[in-house]
């Protein structure tokens, strides 16, 4: 805590003057570009990762980026989504899994969790993923299979997200994408689904035109 702390006056006194105008412009009202919806995993650094500043993701956390089927009991994942969509408008939402994820591999091991009820049933939210993975992933090995999971866990989340009806309004009138990816922690290589091959592909490939207009604005 003493080096949280220390952090926090490092902050104060040296980072915020530099970002002044930013954080008071931010102080009026929010208005980021995606809700990004990822793992709890305190190996993903989100701000780091996509190189944003304070105000651009709106961002929601939990264990192995799930997403519940959308339901008339309320819970802070489905309250999360429906704000960000239906009162902030955000025109994207990326649901960004990871390698060396806990909860995938207790999703694949339910049986290892009988000490972590409340875990057990969160992750039963991944359990097609996971009857995909035991359907198609027969003699592959053991790290393949992981791979598969967190591939197919994160196309799983983006077809619940599809059942939120904030999230069907805005995709039907075009006002809203979704995007899957996944980081490599060791690497920092990150990952995006490609609907048109229904592939996993770079994401300097999968957004090359973005990448490209983007770098050129920057020069």
């Amino acid at each position: 805590m003493p080096r949280f702390a220390a952090g926090v006056v490092h902050f104060q006194n040296k980072i915020y003057p530099q970002k002044k105008e930013l954080f008071e412009r931010l102080s009026e009202e929010q208005t980021p570009e995606a809700l990004f919806i990822t793992c709890s995993d305190a190996r993903v650094e989100t701000a780091m990762i996509t190189q944003t500043d304070p105000g651009d993701l709106f961002i929601c956390r939990n264990a192995g980026n799930i997403v519940p089927p959308h339901t008339e009991q309320t819970g802070g994942i489905t309250a999360t989504i429906e704000f960000a969509v239906a009162n902030l408008k955000v025109p994207h939402i990326v649901i960004c899994g990871h390698t060396q994820c806990g909860a995938m591999e207790g999703a694949m091991n339910p049986e290892g969790l009988d000490k972590l009820p409340h875990v057990k049933k969160w992750l039963g939210f991944t359990k097609a993923a996971v009857d995909v993975v035991a359907e198609i992933g027969s003699g592959k090995s053991k790290a393949e299979k992981m791979r598969m999971l967190l591939e197919q866990n994160v196309i799983l989340q983006l077809q619940h997200l599809k059942t939120h009806p904030s999230v069907a309004a805005r995709i039907a009138a075009g006002a809203l994408c979704l995007h899957g990816w996944i980081y490599d922690i060791k690497t920092g290589a990150v990952q995006a689904f490609d609907e048109a091959t229904n592939k996993f592909i770079a994401v300097d490939e999968r957004y090359s035109e973005e990448v490209d207009r983007a770098s050129a604005k920057g020069k």
